[in-house]
């Protein structure tokens, strides 16, 4: 469900557990896209057949692409309005905790932990979890900055 907020409201939500998002399965094309973009074609992602065989037992997402799907997901959890300017501003800090495999499925739950006041905008501290479906683990913990200019 999304939270939607005028951008006055911003300093507010400091605290505000957003929920989660929809599911998004992690298909092997979706991984095979990313390993071109990224020149990253190591087996663990991009054979499936020899990944059945390898430390996880079946293909695996990137770190990198598990991550890159934090800013699709983070539209689904917040909505500004009155705002003209949105950017993801970077990361604090991030972790991959457990291998997403191929096929699984994820979603991603944020808190705001800090609003503070920028020049011409806000920036927000955000606490991000993504998870794989029936995972013991996160998948991908983060701290991730993003910014709101009116």
């Amino acid at each position: 469900m999304t939270t939607t907020v005028a951008y006055d409201d911003l300093p507010s939500l400091v605290g505000t557990d957003l929920g989660y998002t929809d599911w998004m399965e992690i298909t092997q094309e979706r991984v095979n896209t990313f390993a071109e973009a990224a020149s990253d074609h190591q087996w663990i992602h991009t054979d499936p057949e020899r990944a059945k065989d390898g430390p996880f037992g079946a293909a695996i997402a990137h770190g990198f692409l598990t991550l890159s799907l934090l800013i699709p997901l983070w539209t689904e959890l917040l909505d500004v309005e009155g705002v003209g300017t949105k950017v993801n501003y970077g990361l604090d800090k991030v972790r991959f905790v457990s291998p997403v495999q191929v096929g699984a499925r994820i979603r991603m739950t944020a808190t705001i932990a800090e609003v503070t006041e920028v020049p011409g905008g806000y920036q927000l501290t955000v606490d991000v979890t993504i998870e794989s479906e029936g995972g013991s683990k996160p998948a991908v913990v983060a701290r991730s900055l993003q910014r709101f200019y009116a």
